[in-house]
């Protein structure tokens, strides 16, 4: 079988390691020794001034709401994962979608500015599969209305802009830590910011609102994360150079296998550094996309249609008519990509692919 992800498992012995220690320390959670030690790594190897280790990257995009103080209506991309959209909804706001560039797949900054609203308090922006969103454009916009920006920056871990990791950018940027990303910690996620009092806030509410055994800084939820998944974080971070590189030569021989295959891909943003966290192609129609992932289902190979369905048909948001997101949403189509796929494997791929074509 073929799935469309896998996760990168380090050698077991590495891991078992840093697990001993934690028998041996009995410290599990609430803000252990590798907790903290993933979390200056992860400043050190992204060279970003702050940033907090949490439960999950839902628990960042809800904290950084939160600590914001966001209300009213957050203007939002319908192109991501439903956590986007189900964050600002948790968190008591409104989700005004605008609709997506048709080359980048991200939010389309030229349409914007017709959306705010007096009720408008932030943009809630998602670099789509790792590809940075229009920053410059997107900051211009929140300066001149004064509002937030938050990113949320799930599938970005090693991308970069102008020589800067891509978390440096906005308010808040978010980001994913789950089993099925580049980097992961199995379940995990992290809140970079410049502010270092906004920081201060957002560690205040990942644990409680405890400023100490007894007294309480505002209000708070557990966000916190537990020892045995730092150790996983720490011990994959010391293979992320070989997973990037591995995913840039992945990424590229799909690209030559499938040169014949009529489709279209993702424009990347210019001084942009991507991380190759997925391979998305828009096919020509449904049906075309229908008849791929059948032959390739057909053959233990399990492609994913991500983002499908477009966040502005949820149940519990107003329907908005969004033509470029629901084109896309219906073709668009994920191919597997993993630090142990092989080259032979997409040439199975491919060649599967290409007979939906030719027949």
């Amino acid at each position: 079988m073929i799935p469309v992800t896998k996760p990168f498992l380090p050698p077991l012995e590495e891991y078992y390691k840093l697990v001993q220690s934690i028998w041996e320390r009995q410290w599990l959670t609430n803000n252990g020794p590798l907790v903290n030690e993933l979390e200056l790594k992860l400043k050190e190897y992204l060279n970003v001034p702050h940033l907090i280790y949490v439960t999950n990257g839902t628990i960042a995009l809800q904290i950084a709401i939160k600590a914001l103080g966001l209300k009213g209506e957050i203007i939002t991309t319908p192109f991501s994962y439903v956590a986007t959209t189900s964050s600002i909804v948790w968190e008591g706001c409104t989700p005004i979608f605008v609709d997506i560039d048709p080359n980048t797949f991200n939010i389309d900054p030229t349409k914007i500015e017709a959306a705010i609203t007096n009720e408008t308090s932030a943009i809630l922006a998602t670099h789509v599969y790792g590809n940075p969103c229009d920053i410059e454009k997107i900051q211009e916009i929140a300066d001149r209305y004064n509002l937030k920006v938050i990113y949320d920056a799930a599938h970005c871990f090693g991308t970069k802009y102008k020589g800067k990791s891509i978390f440096e950018f906005g308010d808040v940027s978010t980001t994913s830590f789950h089993a099925t990303k580049l980097f992961h910690s199995i379940e995990g996620g992290a809140i970079i910011t410049k502010d270092p009092d906004l920081l201060k806030k957002m560690a205040y509410m990942r644990n409680f609102g405890h400023d100490g055994p007894e007294n309480f800084n505002g209000v708070g939820i557990n966000g916190k994360n537990s020892e045995l998944h730092a150790a996983m974080g720490l011990v994959n971070l010391n293979y992320i150079e070989d997973i990037l590189s591995r995913r840039r030569e992945l990424f590229a021989y799909y690209d030559k296998k499938l040169k014949g295959l009529k489709k279209t891909t993702q424009s990347l943003l210019p001084e942009s550094e991507y991380n190759y966290s997925y391979y998305p192609i828009v096919l020509p129609s449904e049906e075309f996309l229908f008849k791929i992932v059948k032959i390739l289902n057909d053959h233990w190979i399990y492609p994913r249609r991500y983002f499908y369905p477009s966040l502005n048909t949820l149940p519990y948001v107003q329907l908005q008519n969004l033509p470029v997101t629901d084109d896309i949403s219906r073709k668009v189509l994920c191919l597997p990509l993993y630090h142990t796929l092989s080259f032979e494997e997409i040439d199975y791929i491919a060649r599967l692919m290409l007979r939906v074509q030719n027949n």
